[in-house]
């Protein structure tokens, strides 16, 4: 269920008080300073998906603070990931400033100080979680605080992209779920910081089934795609072909025979289906990938041992329709 906090219905006299409580509320202890005469309404829209605390953030412009005087007395270690929409933040933490623009992002670390300056009307997305949920090195992490992300290139492409699907879904994600899509996006976090510190080569185990997945879910939306190779599927997610490879080979697999596998297991399913006789056994394998039929035959044969009309001929007929149709 989302969380909705919101200055909206106040006067503008009383809203800088409650946007303090809701800041609070949200995020870490912040010093707040409203930078209007008169405060513009501002809403919080958060959500929890297992470690992560989803909030979608609108206000006006303003500044936040947080100094070693609230560290010491709040003993938090939150990582927070802002996702910019609208207007522009300037950031600073740990030696670094930087202007965060509308599709970047960066990260910050609650456990030292920081600013951070909204200087318009705005909007963001922020991913907070605690520290103990990223596995990276404290000296590679420090090193990116307070750092613009852009969200059209590399790795830091593919994690905009998830955060921001996974911010718009959120609500409708039961706990399970959302525990699943979130250890995704941590992972995805991980793929980044050890990419941009130069520990890229050497993916942590965590990193790899957060890719995995990711991976996985592209092919069986593309399984039907005849042109469907490692090479689009390494683009699609800003790797490298050898890393795809590497994801698979790490489950005893290969790339090829495991997309082989799903496409045969469909095409199995689909020639026990009323339809199947009249659309022919060539149609449902080009349906779902296979452009050669005499390649889609050998392939059956060899996973199932028969050829795929003795399979259809045998289902329909009742000796193997139990739990195939399903």
């Amino acid at each position: 269920m989302s969380i909705v906090l919101s200055t909206e219905p106040l006067s503008a006299s009383d809203r800088a008080e409650r946007w303090h409580e809701a800041v609070l509320r949200t995020f870490v202890p912040l010093d707040v300073t409203l930078l209007e005469k008169e405060p513009s309404p501002g809403t919080i829209v958060s959500n929890q998906l297992g470690p992560l605390r989803i909030s979608n953030v609108r206000a006006g412009p303003q500044m936040a603070t947080r100094n070693g005087r609230m560290i010491s007395r709040d003993d938090q270690e939150s990582l927070i990931l802002s996702l910019q929409h609208q207007g522009t933040a300037i950031k600073e933490q740990d030696g670094r400033e930087s202007l965060i623009k509308p599709g970047e992002f960066s990260i910050s670390d609650s456990s030292r100080p920081l600013r951070k300056k909204l200087e318009g009307e705005f909007s963001f997305t922020s991913f907070q979680f605690h520290r103990r949920e990223l596995h990276v090195r404290d000296e590679d992490l420090r090193a990116l605080t307070a750092t613009a992300f852009t969200s059209d290139e590399g790795s830091a492409a593919l994690v905009a992209t998830y955060l921001a699907r996974m911010a718009r879904e959120a609500a409708g994600f039961d706990d399970a779920v959302g525990r699943r899509v979130a250890a995704t996006a941590l992972g995805l976090v991980e793929l980044l910081i050890e990419e941009r510190s130069g520990r890229f080569t050497s993916v942590a185990p965590q990193t790899g089934a957060a890719m995995l997945v990711r991976v996985k879910d592209h092919i069986m939306r593309n399984l039907s795609d005849p042109d469907l190779s490692p090479s689009q599927i390494a683009k699609a997610h800003f790797v490298s072909v050898r890393y795809v490879h590497k994801l698979f080979q790490r489950e005893g697999v290969t790339l090829g025979g495991w997309i082989r596998t799903q496409r045969l297991e469909r095409c199995r399913r689909e020639l026990l289906r009323p339809m199947a006789r009249e659309l022919g056994v060539a149609a449902i394998a080009r349906d779902w990938g296979f452009a050669s039929p005499s390649h889609f035959s050998r392939a059956f044969r060899a996973a199932y041992g028969m050829t795929p009309r003795d399979w259809q001929i045998e289902g329909l007929s009742g000796e193997r329709r139990t739990g195939e149709n399903g």
